[in-house]
């Protein structure tokens, strides 16, 4: 009995520190008002219509798809292609693709909930809301990104 009660405190304060499932906050993130602008630039320069978000990206949604829309705390299973602002194609999937959506670039957590199942999106993300200053391998860093986005399901 001694050595019950102990375990049996520990597991209480391990189980009452975890986070509960469906606490998973969106972020609140804004790009700066520079990088806004230069995206702004990008979009009058080319003649893309687009909506922009209070945050700093921009968007065009070309299906909206269902009425029920992921969460941050979905795993969304979607096809995209990731372009850069000249046209050249950084990545891509073909095939439906699963992620936590909590484990995502800022631009796709905030805007892949502007559509729901098998609605189709474009976002124009300035570089703070995609890979910033760090760039990846394919990526330059400061980068604005152009993602073509299907939701097939979460």
């Amino acid at each position: 009995m001694k050595k019950i009660v102990p375990l049996l405190f520990a597991l209480i304060i391990l189980f009452s520190q975890c986070k509960k499932k469906d606490s998973c906050p969106s972020p609140t993130t804004a790009a700066p008002e520079s990088e806004v602008t230069a995206l702004e630039t990008y979009l009058t320069t080319n003649s893309i219509a687009a909506t922009k978000d209070s945050r700093g990206f921009y968007y065009s949604i070309s299906s909206p798809g269902g009425s029920s829309k992921p969460d941050n705390c979905a795993t969304v299973k979607v096809k995209y292609k990731g372009l850069l602002t000249s046209g050249t194609v950084f990545d891509q999937s073909t095939t439906a693709v699963s992620f936590p959506l909590a484990d995502l670039i800022i631009g796709w957590q905030e805007g892949i909930p502007l559509i729901g199942i098998t609605g189709k999106i474009r976002l124009y993300i300035p570089p703070s809301l995609g890979y910033g200053s760090k760039g990846s391998t394919s990526i330059p860093a400061n980068s604005i990104l152009i993602f073509d986005i299907e939701l097939i399901g979460f």
